[in-house]
């Protein structure tokens, strides 16, 4: 059994008579079978989040320029949107075998300030990119099975201190036993205008969830909670100075609200 064809029954792309015979195999390989489950569930909740976005017209930023007029290829670096990092996400995503037609996301959504195409003059994101973006993040990396982080909870003191100097700030990922949740571990992220941690945990039951700490929001006022929905991902976020936070979780609001509190109260400063 290779993996084209693995990766073709999670797409629900084989003829019947190969269809059985992958289920065959599965059925013998609970470990294989656990994986490409998990690619399912992966698939599931992008096209939830971003399917509303294929049909979307082109943003007119991304049209090519007029001879003689500079386009996005000329901008400056610290001017390059946010949609380019999404869409470099998603095709790592989609090289993985992970995501189809979700893509199409990245040509709308983040990066964008709702009404008059992407905002590609100012480096900071717009507040309602923040859970978009966490949100895709928790997607994406969730549902793995082998590699969830980059550097898991056993070697919590290598993976604070690295995260902490690569965002320039003391970070200090909660501790959410009380909640049913314990650190699985964290990875660094690309972000419009640095780099961003992600802290993955799970409860006993397998459900997982992230928070998602963006740099660069300095033009962004303090907030108090606020909520998205983005597909059947949940979202608290808010800003503390020029950090942005967010976490993700595929649970009620209820639940997720718990956490987040938490999550806040742990946050501040003593």
């Amino acid at each position: 059994m290779n993996e084209a064809e693995l990766q073709a029954w999670v797409d629900g792309r084989l003829p019947p008579d190969r269809q059985a015979a992958v289920d065959r195999y599965l059925a013998d390989h609970p470990a294989e079978a656990g994986r490409l489950q998990a690619y399912r569930e992966q698939n599931a909740a992008l096209h939830a989040l971003f399917d509303d976005m294929l049909d979307a017209d082109v943003p007119q930023a991304l049209h090519p320029a007029p001879p003689g007029r500079p386009g996005p290829a000329n901008s400056p670096a610290w001017a390059m949107p946010a949609w380019r990092r999404m869409a470099a996400m998603l095709a790592l995503a989609a090289g993985a075998g992970v995501i189809g037609g979700a893509a199409g996301w990245t040509l709308r959504g983040a990066g964008m300030d709702g009404s008059t195409g992407l905002a590609a003059s100012s480096p900071v994101l717009p507040l309602a990119s923040l859970p978009r973006e966490a949100a895709i993040a928790h997607a994406v990396y969730a549902p793995e099975i082998k590699h969830p982080v980059e550097v898991g909870a056993d070697q919590q003191q290598h993976l604070v201190a690295w995260l902490s100097k690569r965002l320039g700030k003391q970070l200090r990922p909660p501790q959410l036993a009380q909640q049913g949740y314990e650190l699985v571990g964290g990875r660094l992220l690309p972000g419009d205008t640095g780099p961003v941690a992600q802290f993955m945990y799970a409860d006993a039951g397998g459900q997982r969830l992230t928070l998602y700490v963006s740099s660069g929001q300095q033009q962004n006022r303090d907030t108090g909670f606020r909520f998205a929905q983005e597909g059947n991902v949940g979202v608290f976020y808010w800003i503390d100075g020029s950090f942005g936070y967010a976490l993700s979780a595929a649970v009620g609001k209820k639940e997720l609200s718990q956490v987040a509190n938490a999550v806040y109260e742990q946050l501040q400063p003593n």
